[in-house]
């Protein structure tokens, strides 16, 4: 997945913000993690607000 695409996904699950969409989005921090590295998921974290919205932190795994 490219980071574009990512980042499309992201920005609708984080204005939905349910538990649903917390799930969804671990899942793409998940593969952005495996194709692009954790500074990555760290960048989209913080470009979305998900430490406030989902409490995902910085520096967290997101594979299991």
């Amino acid at each position: 997945m490219t980071l574009e695409k990512a980042c499309e996904l992201i920005a609708v699950q984080a204005g939905l913000g349910g538990g649903y969409n917390r799930n969804s989005a671990k899942l793409i921090l998940a593969e952005v993690r495996r194709e692009h590295g954790h500074e990555a998921v760290d960048r989209l974290i913080a470009e979305h607000d998900l430490q406030r919205i989902f409490g995902f932190e910085p520096g967290a795994d997101f594979s299991r």
